[in-house]
């Protein structure tokens, strides 16, 4: 059994039956309304929502608590263009040679391409990064476990919170992303993981009419 003097009491709340459906159902349909955008306001977001966004996802499980994940917030005007010329060059390459007919046959209802200007419009970018290992203050390597599920969950938990904010988010992720290691001259123990866009949606966008799977299609009950 591991040593008491490293646990404290659990902070928890339990809610009554009709509190707890009440919060299921309004987090849900606020959820419900989450859409990936693709046409940003350049309008400014408050530097404290983007703090608290990203507090929210460092709370996020991961394995052996290694917290395996770095995002770092790219707001300057010259590293956006940067990164967008990187991304659209791989992104040019995806369309003409790298994606499958199927693939693109996906992609076709979306109506995307290998033109990204929101990664210059939008005011916001969060480059996550998935760390192999932690470095401790000697500079020892010390493994991450679960890594891609822990960053994953990370992810997940921002998005989650830059919605329930009022702020729209795109997930891109050009192949390969080596292009922001570089950039942003992060250490070779980090891989790029995902890039998040982050903002207002521009006045009167659009965005894809879809739909969501219902219930039965995407989970199973077994009592």
């Amino acid at each position: 059994m591991a040593d008491s003097d490293q646990f404290i009491a659990l902070n928890f709340s339990p809610l009554e039956e009709q509190a707890m459906r009440d919060e299921a159902r309004a987090f849900y349909q606020q959820m419900s309304t989450r859409r990936s955008v693709r046409e940003f306001s350049s309008q400014e977001v408050p530097q404290s929502v983007l703090e608290d966004a990203i507090r929210a996802a460092g709370t996020a499980p991961s394995g052996a608590n290694m917290q395996p994940w770095h995002f770092v917030v790219v707001q300057n005007p010259t590293l956006k263009r940067q990164i967008r010329e990187a991304a659209e060059k791989e992104e040019r390459e995806l369309y003409d040679h790298r994606a499958s007919d199927e693939w693109l046959r996906a992609l076709a209802p979306l109506g995307t391409d290998a033109q990204k200007p929101f990664l210059e419009t939008a005011p916001a970018l969060i480059a996550i990064f998935l760390k192999k290992v932690t470095l401790d203050v000697d500079g020892n390597k010390h493994k991450n476990y679960y890594t891609s599920e822990s960053v994953g969950i990370a992810t997940g938990m921002l998005i989650t919170a830059l919605h329930r904010a009022g702020l729209a988010t795109l997930t891109h992720t050009p192949s390969p992303m080596k292009f922001l290691s570089e950039i942003l001259q992060r250490p070779d123990h980090e891989r790029p993981f995902l890039l998040l866009v982050v903002g207002y949606p521009a006045k009167g966008v659009q965005v894809p009419d879809i739909a969501r799977a219902a219930l039965d299609d995407i989970a199973t009950f077994l009592s």
